[in-house]
């Protein structure tokens, strides 16, 4: 095959050198996903590496390559979460100081964590654009060395480890699922796992709200689009890399993208099936498998890219899978606003085996007639069909629903 620009030699020295700076992650195998595609499915367990993301392999090369007077003027990143403890991992067990730039929203825990590891936070504006803006600036001001987040070959090569464990630990694999941002870790894994094994099919996955290699790959050439809110933002890129465009348009089959509500529902296949606490971007490849589930041959190895959530958001999240799943309803009922109106639905949902998880009674409002009063339910069921027998029933007694 032509050789990449990051070849199969340059991971192997990266694995190297990484020695034993990184965790050889598990691969477990997922009965439930393997249902879902006809065939075996593994999961390779990124979320379990060091700093919880696979970004450290990245990170530590990169760093590592340094010349000393380099290391010397120290390192600066920009990033929301994984890539800013990767950096601030590596940098600290290279001896040298890292500044890393994150939003002013960026969640408490992953700024607590990179300040952990010995990096000095400056919080930077509302976005990570802006922050790659003031980490370059800081570098030249400062003589630092700016440590992109995927387009550079270290970083490539390190990420591209995970391909030859993959390799190692499925020999048999037909299909490798990856998530997509930047295009570092595909590029990467797909440049290991092409060279002696152009058989095996490597598929990103991006979200559909955060989509930059769908268009970029049909017009030829990196292309930057809005990235609109996604709960993946770990994967939230609005322009591939030249080096990682490059790499994944020669070695990827193909990129699709998911829904937020498949997102939502692989994080919690993850959580329930697996037994594994994954942030949204690192079940892209789980959320894939759900809503494609007829593109993967089998055996499938899907990786989970990364653990860092922030519990608050990880309550969100599976209540929105939940919800996707039919297993968590919220809706508004109108009834007669007359002494046990209430109490009369709420027997109803409990005849029903519905389990009421919150209840607001309005009962003056501008929208309601003086003789109605509206109940917004918060209510967990047992899947689609239980979904669509309360409320067929909640209909058949008269009752007037409507949906939030």
């Amino acid at each position: 095959m032509t050789r990449a620009s990051v070849s199969v030699d340059d991971i192997r020295a990266a694995r190297a050198l990484l020695g034993d700076v990184v965790a050889v992650t598990p691969l477990l195998h997922s009965r439930y996903l393997s249902g879902q595609v006809g065939g075996p499915v593994y999961l390779k367990c990124e979320n379990l590496q060091r700093a919880g993301s696979f970004k450290v392999r990245g990170a530590y090369v990169r760093i590592a390559r340094l010349s000393e007077e380099e290391r010397a003027r120290g390192v600066v990143a920009a990033s929301a979460g994984n890539h800013a403890q990767g950096v601030a991992l590596a940098a600290g067990l290279l001896g040298g100081k890292a500044t890393v730039y994150m939003p002013e929203g960026a969640p408490l825990p992953k700024v607590a964590a990179t300040k952990s590891y010995g990096a000095d936070v400056i919080l930077q504006g509302p976005t990570v654009d802006g922050c790659l803006t003031a980490a370059r600036e800081h570098a030249e001001r400062e003589g630092a060395v700016f440590i992109h987040p995927f387009d550079h070959p270290d970083v490539v090569a390190g990420q591209g480890t995970i391909g030859l464990e993959i390799l190692e630990q499925c020999p048999d694999v037909r299909t490798v699922v990856v998530a997509v941002g930047g295009g570092g870790l595909a590029a990467g894994i797909a440049a290991a796992i092409k060279d002696s094994r152009p058989d095996v099919k490597v598929m990103g996955v991006q979200a559909k709200r955060a989509a930059a290699f769908p268009p970029s790959l049909a017009t030829g050439h990196p292309v930057r689009v809005d990235v609109g809110p996604t709960m993946a933002d770990g994967i939230a890129v609005g322009r591939p890399g030249k080096l990682t465009f490059a790499m994944v348009a020669q070695l990827v089959d193909a990129v699709v993208t998911v829904s937020e509500e498949s997102l939502a529902q692989g994080l919690l296949a993850c959580l329930e099936r697996s037994k594994q606490v994954v942030e949204p971007a690192g079940a892209a490849g789980v959320a894939a498998m759900l809503e494609h589930s007829y593109a993967f041959e089998p055996p499938v190895v899907a990786l989970l890219s990364g653990g860092n959530i922030d519990p608050l958001l990880l309550a969100k999240v599976l209540r929105h899978g939940l919800s996707a799943a039919g297993r968590y309803l919220v809706f508004r009922v109108r009834l007669s606003d007359r002494p046990g109106a209430l109490v009369i639905l709420l027997g109803e949902l409990a005849e029903l085996g519905v389990n009421v998880l919150d209840v607001t009674h309005e009962r003056v409002a501008a929208r309601l007639p003086v003789d109605e009063a509206e109940v917004l339910l918060h209510v967990e069921t047992r899947g689609p069909d239980h979904c669509d027998e309360v409320l067929d029933r909640l209909r058949a007694s008269g009752y007037t629903l409507s949906f939030t």
